[in-house]
Protein backbone atom coordinates (compact mmCIF):
# COMPACT_ATOMS: atom_id res chain seq x y z
CA UNK A 1 0.00 0.00 0.00
CA UNK A 2 2.84 2.41 0.87
CA UNK A 3 4.49 1.58 -2.47
CA UNK A 4 1.28 2.42 -4.37
CA UNK A 5 0.97 5.66 -2.44
CA UNK A 6 4.51 6.64 -3.35
CA UNK A 7 3.84 5.87 -7.03
CA UNK A 8 0.67 8.03 -6.88
CA UNK A 9 2.53 11.00 -5.39
CA UNK A 10 5.29 10.58 -7.96
CA UNK A 11 2.80 11.43 -10.72
CA UNK A 12 0.44 13.62 -8.64
CA UNK A 13 2.62 15.30 -6.01
CA UNK A 14 1.17 17.46 -3.25
CA UNK A 15 2.25 21.03 -3.90
CA UNK A 16 2.63 23.96 -1.53
CA UNK A 17 -0.42 26.20 -1.88
CA UNK A 18 1.82 29.27 -1.88
CA UNK A 19 5.09 28.54 -3.71
CA UNK A 20 3.99 25.33 -5.48
CA UNK A 21 7.07 23.29 -4.65
CA UNK A 22 6.51 19.59 -3.89
CA UNK A 23 5.63 19.03 -0.23
CA UNK A 24 7.54 16.60 1.95
CA UNK A 25 5.63 13.77 3.62
CA UNK A 26 5.38 15.63 6.94
CA UNK A 27 4.13 18.85 5.31
CA UNK A 28 0.47 19.72 4.71
CA UNK A 29 -0.81 22.43 2.34
CA UNK A 30 2.24 24.64 2.96
CA UNK A 31 5.97 23.92 2.86
CA UNK A 32 7.87 24.66 6.05
CA UNK A 33 9.26 27.94 4.68
CA UNK A 34 5.83 29.27 3.64
CA UNK A 35 4.27 28.05 6.89
CA UNK A 36 6.86 30.04 8.81
CA UNK A 37 6.00 33.07 6.69
CA UNK A 38 2.32 33.01 7.62
CA UNK A 39 1.28 36.49 8.85
CA UNK A 40 -0.04 35.40 12.25
CA UNK A 41 -1.83 38.18 14.14
CA UNK A 42 -0.29 38.94 17.52
CA UNK A 43 -2.73 38.92 20.40
CA UNK A 44 -2.18 42.35 21.94
CA UNK A 45 -4.18 45.45 22.87
CA UNK A 46 -3.52 47.20 19.56
CA UNK A 47 -4.71 44.35 17.35
CA UNK A 48 -7.67 43.67 19.66
CA UNK A 49 -8.81 47.29 19.31
CA UNK A 50 -8.28 47.15 15.53
CA UNK A 51 -10.41 44.02 15.18
CA UNK A 52 -13.13 45.35 17.47
CA UNK A 53 -13.27 48.67 15.59
CA UNK A 54 -15.20 46.95 12.79
CA UNK A 55 -18.17 46.64 15.14
CA UNK A 56 -17.98 49.75 17.34
CA UNK A 57 -21.28 51.60 17.36
CA UNK A 58 -22.91 48.97 15.14
CA UNK A 59 -23.44 45.82 17.17
CA UNK A 60 -22.36 44.74 20.68
CA UNK A 61 -19.55 42.20 20.42
CA UNK A 62 -17.74 40.80 23.47
CA UNK A 63 -14.45 39.89 21.80
CA UNK A 64 -12.96 39.41 18.33
CA UNK A 65 -10.02 37.19 17.40
CA UNK A 66 -8.53 36.42 14.00
CA UNK A 67 -5.61 34.16 13.21
CA UNK A 68 -4.00 35.53 10.02
CA UNK A 69 -3.69 38.82 8.21
CA UNK A 70 -5.25 38.63 4.74
CA UNK A 71 -3.63 40.59 1.94
CA UNK A 72 -3.92 40.50 -1.85
CA UNK A 73 -1.55 37.96 -3.42
CA UNK A 74 -0.37 36.89 0.01
CA UNK A 75 -0.11 33.36 1.38
CA UNK A 76 -3.32 33.75 3.41
CA UNK A 77 -5.31 34.72 0.32
CA UNK A 78 -4.01 31.64 -1.49
CA UNK A 79 -4.96 29.40 1.42
CA UNK A 80 -8.47 30.83 1.63
CA UNK A 81 -8.91 30.62 -2.15
CA UNK A 82 -8.01 26.93 -2.12
CA UNK A 83 -10.33 26.39 0.84
CA UNK A 84 -13.33 28.08 -0.78
CA UNK A 85 -13.00 27.40 -4.48
CA UNK A 86 -10.71 24.40 -4.98
CA UNK A 87 -12.56 21.80 -2.91
CA UNK A 88 -10.08 21.73 -0.04
CA UNK A 89 -12.24 22.16 3.08
CA UNK A 90 -9.55 20.35 5.08
CA UNK A 91 -7.60 23.62 5.08
CA UNK A 92 -10.13 24.68 7.72
CA UNK A 93 -8.79 21.92 9.96
CA UNK A 94 -5.20 22.96 9.23
CA UNK A 95 -5.97 26.51 10.38
CA UNK A 96 -8.18 25.50 13.32
CA UNK A 97 -5.54 23.18 14.78
CA UNK A 98 -3.09 26.06 15.07
CA UNK A 99 -5.56 28.82 15.91
CA UNK A 100 -7.52 26.73 18.40
CA UNK A 101 -4.46 25.82 20.43
CA UNK A 102 -3.46 29.50 20.58
CA UNK A 103 -6.93 30.45 21.79
CA UNK A 104 -6.85 27.66 24.35
CA UNK A 105 -3.43 28.70 25.64
CA UNK A 106 -4.68 32.25 26.06
CA UNK A 107 -7.79 31.04 27.95
CA UNK A 108 -9.85 32.80 25.31
CA UNK A 109 -13.58 32.10 25.01
CA UNK A 110 -13.59 29.92 28.13
CA UNK A 111 -17.19 30.93 28.88
CA UNK A 112 -18.53 30.36 25.34
CA UNK A 113 -21.51 27.99 25.20
CA UNK A 114 -21.56 27.15 21.49
CA UNK A 115 -20.03 27.89 18.10
CA UNK A 116 -22.18 29.14 15.21
CA UNK A 117 -20.94 29.37 11.61
CA UNK A 118 -21.86 32.15 9.22
CA UNK A 119 -24.14 30.17 6.88
CA UNK A 120 -24.11 29.94 3.09
CA UNK A 121 -27.25 30.41 1.05
CA UNK A 122 -28.71 27.02 0.10
CA UNK A 123 -28.00 27.56 -3.61
CA UNK A 124 -24.35 28.44 -3.01
CA UNK A 125 -24.02 25.51 -0.63
CA UNK A 126 -25.41 23.19 -3.28
CA UNK A 127 -23.05 24.55 -5.94
CA UNK A 128 -19.93 24.46 -3.76
CA UNK A 129 -20.86 21.30 -1.91
CA UNK A 130 -19.69 22.52 1.49
CA UNK A 131 -19.53 25.55 3.77
CA UNK A 132 -15.88 26.58 3.97
CA UNK A 133 -16.07 27.17 7.72
CA UNK A 134 -17.65 23.80 8.66
CA UNK A 135 -14.45 21.83 9.25
CA UNK A 136 -12.85 24.90 10.84
CA UNK A 137 -15.77 25.17 13.27
CA UNK A 138 -15.94 21.46 14.01
CA UNK A 139 -12.25 21.33 14.89
CA UNK A 140 -12.47 24.46 17.05
CA UNK A 141 -15.40 22.77 18.77
CA UNK A 142 -13.20 19.79 19.62
CA UNK A 143 -10.25 21.89 20.79
CA UNK A 144 -12.27 24.35 22.88
CA UNK A 145 -14.72 21.68 24.04
CA UNK A 146 -17.68 23.76 22.91
CA UNK A 147 -20.72 22.50 21.01
CA UNK A 148 -20.90 23.27 17.28
CA UNK A 149 -24.39 24.33 16.15
CA UNK A 150 -24.94 24.72 12.41
CA UNK A 151 -28.31 25.14 10.67
CA UNK A 152 -29.87 27.28 13.39
CA UNK A 153 -28.79 30.55 11.84
CA UNK A 154 -29.67 30.41 8.13
CA UNK A 155 -29.06 32.75 5.19
CA UNK A 156 -32.23 33.88 3.45
CA UNK A 157 -30.67 36.00 0.69
CA UNK A 158 -27.97 35.25 -1.83
CA UNK A 159 -25.16 37.73 -2.39
CA UNK A 160 -22.24 38.01 -4.77
CA UNK A 161 -18.91 36.61 -3.68
CA UNK A 162 -17.03 39.23 -1.65
CA UNK A 163 -14.07 39.14 -4.03
CA UNK A 164 -16.35 40.29 -6.87
CA UNK A 165 -17.68 43.30 -5.01
CA UNK A 166 -16.30 46.80 -4.99
CA UNK A 167 -15.37 48.17 -1.59
CA UNK A 168 -18.20 50.74 -1.54
CA UNK A 169 -20.70 47.93 -2.25
CA UNK A 170 -19.56 46.04 0.82
CA UNK A 171 -20.23 49.03 3.04
CA UNK A 172 -23.67 49.67 1.56
CA UNK A 173 -24.74 46.03 1.40
CA UNK A 174 -28.13 45.81 3.13
CA UNK A 175 -29.40 42.86 1.13
CA UNK A 176 -27.69 40.06 3.02
CA UNK A 177 -30.24 38.64 5.43
CA UNK A 178 -30.20 35.90 8.01
CA UNK A 179 -32.83 34.18 10.10
CA UNK A 180 -32.55 32.59 13.52
CA UNK A 181 -34.64 29.43 13.40
CA UNK A 182 -35.26 29.29 17.15
CA UNK A 183 -34.61 32.38 19.29
CA UNK A 184 -34.96 30.44 22.54
CA UNK A 185 -31.93 28.20 21.95
CA UNK A 186 -29.45 31.00 22.61
CA UNK A 187 -31.19 32.77 25.48
CA UNK A 188 -28.68 33.60 28.24
CA UNK A 189 -25.90 32.07 26.13
CA UNK A 190 -22.50 33.28 24.97
CA UNK A 191 -22.10 32.27 21.33
CA UNK A 192 -18.98 32.31 19.19
CA UNK A 193 -19.76 33.38 15.63
CA UNK A 194 -17.17 32.14 13.11
CA UNK A 195 -16.32 33.03 9.51
CA UNK A 196 -13.39 32.82 7.11
CA UNK A 197 -12.36 36.47 6.63
CA UNK A 198 -13.31 39.82 8.16
CA UNK A 199 -13.26 42.48 5.46
CA UNK A 200 -15.61 45.22 6.65
CA UNK A 201 -17.48 43.12 9.19
CA UNK A 202 -20.80 43.70 7.37
CA UNK A 203 -21.74 40.02 7.09
CA UNK A 204 -20.85 39.28 10.70
CA UNK A 205 -22.76 42.39 11.77
CA UNK A 206 -25.86 41.17 9.93
CA UNK A 207 -25.56 37.76 11.60
CA UNK A 208 -25.08 39.31 15.03
CA UNK A 209 -28.13 41.54 14.63
CA UNK A 210 -30.26 38.48 13.93
CA UNK A 211 -28.73 36.56 16.85
CA UNK A 212 -29.58 39.48 19.15
CA UNK A 213 -33.24 38.46 18.83
CA UNK A 214 -32.38 35.87 21.49
CA UNK A 215 -32.80 37.35 24.96
CA UNK A 216 -29.70 38.15 26.99
CA UNK A 217 -27.33 36.71 24.38
CA UNK A 218 -23.62 37.55 24.26
CA UNK A 219 -21.72 37.32 20.98
CA UNK A 220 -18.01 36.94 20.24
CA UNK A 221 -16.32 36.50 16.87
CA UNK A 222 -13.48 34.29 15.62
CA UNK A 223 -12.27 34.17 12.02
CA UNK A 224 -9.48 32.55 10.10
CA UNK A 225 -8.25 35.89 8.78
CA UNK A 226 -8.63 39.65 8.89
CA UNK A 227 -8.15 41.86 5.83
CA UNK A 228 -5.03 43.93 6.34
CA UNK A 229 -5.69 47.58 5.56
CA UNK A 230 -3.26 49.30 3.20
Amino acid sequence: MQFLKEIFYLFYPNLCVNCEITLLQNETFLCTICKNDLPIIDDNKHTNVTLMSNFYGKVPIQAVHSFLFYKKKGVTQKLIHQLKYKNQPEIGIFIADWFGERLKALNTFVDVDCIIPVPLHSKKLKNRGYNQVTMFGERLSDILNVEYKPDILIRTSKTKTQTLKQRFERFSNNKTKFKLVDTTLFENKHVLLIDDVITTGATLEACANELLKAQNIKISVATMAYTQKD
